[in-house]
């Protein structure tokens, strides 16, 4: 009798510990060996779809250590949901990268696409119930992800990532977007007011709350100051009212490091207030993509825009379209500043740059569920 209540005993115990577990796996991508890790709660039942949460590590880090870092495990062992931390490839620099619209030649994006349906074939995973978030270099490789790969992902967040200036001409996201944005105003890495290469704080927040539609002055809320040892404080800015529900929510910590609040180890000014892999949950859980395409227009064929005479030129650039709706037109330099902004029903377009310095200037054309983006240079 004891044997059989020990065997019981160990099939029971057996299947707890398989029921709860970190999955390592690989596949190969673009001529690479793509290797992720797949944190699955034990109450996971593969009868029920759950969501799934991209954790993405930051430039020289690792899956294994943004998933102690920003640790979602004890949230999704009673929200039940699936954390998937995959591995970035190395650069020219032989580190550990996302390539957010960085130029370095490897297709991230395909990979996580690719990588989400490696779970998802695998798994019980609810489509309309994807998120990616991410420290650092992961949270650039969101913000890519709510820009290119919209058809998957419902939302995203970001800690201590904002947006390189190549993103915005790059994005093709027509459908309301959920976004969150964790930064420190003493961010040593990624600089909150931004810099040559990487846009402020607020220049990044703008353009999601033009996006969504949402209301453009915040709803302010200051979070409790729990721990005085901590060296910083937060705020929280929330702008609402956005299309079909889709919200911008901001963290602002002061004067915080390059850091994940709430993390279990400091490094740097690290606000201990809040959780944000917590607060990170909290918002991603509002979202399902069917309800944020509850009022997304129908698919249309796709348009053209094609540029006309000269390409440098002085400044008097054409484009000419075959699309006859009202769409609006709006031109960013390099830094992401918008210098232009109309809308137009005409199937010729002028735009005058005449009066901007020379440089490289990205025309986006946006209508009827559709985004198109054309390189202007200004001699």
């Amino acid at each position: 009798m004891n044997k059989l209540l020990l065997l019981i005993f160990s099939i029971i115990f057996g299947n707890l510990l398989l029921a709860q577990s970190t999955v390592s796996g690989s596949f190969t991508y673009g001529g690479q060996t793509r290797t992720y890790q797949l944190y699955v709660p034990a109450i996971y039942n593969s009868n029920n779809a759950v969501p799934l949460v991209l954790n993405l590590h930051g430039y020289g880090s690792n899956n294994t250590q943004q998933m102690a870092y920003g640790d979602f495990k004890p949230i999704a062992d009673t929200a039940n949901f699936l954390i998937l931390a995959p591995q970035g490839s190395l650069d020219q620099f032989s580190t550990a990268h996302w390539n957010a619209n960085w130029a370095t030649g490897v297709d991230d994006i395909g990979f996580l696409s690719a990588l989400i349906d490696t779970v998802s074939a695998n798994y019980s995973i609810n489509q309309n119930r994807i998120y990616s978030t991410g420290m650092s270099n992961g949270g650039f490789m969101s913000f890519t992800l709510a820009g290119q790969l919209s058809n998957k992902i419902t939302a995203v967040a970001s800690v201590t990532g904002t947006m390189s200036i190549l993103q915005i001409p790059a994005n093709t996201v027509t459908i309301p977007m959920p976004i969150m944005q964790i930064h420190g105003t003493a961010d040593a890495t990624v600089d909150y007011n931004g810099d040559a290469n990487f846009l402020s704080v607020d220049d990044v927040l703008n353009y999601w709350i033009g996006h969504n539609n949402c209301n453009i002055t915040p709803v302010i809320t200051q979070v409790p100051d729990i721990n005085t040892a901590d060296g910083c404080t937060a705020e929280r800015y929330d702008y609402i009212n956005g299309d079909n529900g889709a919200e911008v929510v901001h963290y602002k910590i002061t004067p915080g490091a390059h850091t994940w609040p709430g993390a279990p180890f400091s490094i740097g000014v690290t606000n201990q207030d809040f959780d944000a892999s917590v607060e990170i949950w909290k918002f991603f859980s509002k979202y399902e993509k069917q309800t944020l395409l509850s009022a997304v227009q129908k698919e249309v064929e796709h348009p053209t825009y094609k540029l006309i005479g000269e390409n440098p030129s002085e400044g008097v650039f054409i484009i000419n379209s075959n699309h006859s709706k009202n769409f609006d037109v709006t031109v960013y330099d390099i830094t992401g500043k918008v210098v232009v902004s109309k809308s137009s029903q005409k199937n010729q377009t002028l735009i005058d740059l005449t009066s901007q310095k020379s440089g490289i200037y990205f025309c986006t054309f946006i209508g009827e569920n559709h985004k198109v983006t054309l390189k202007l240079v200004r001699l």
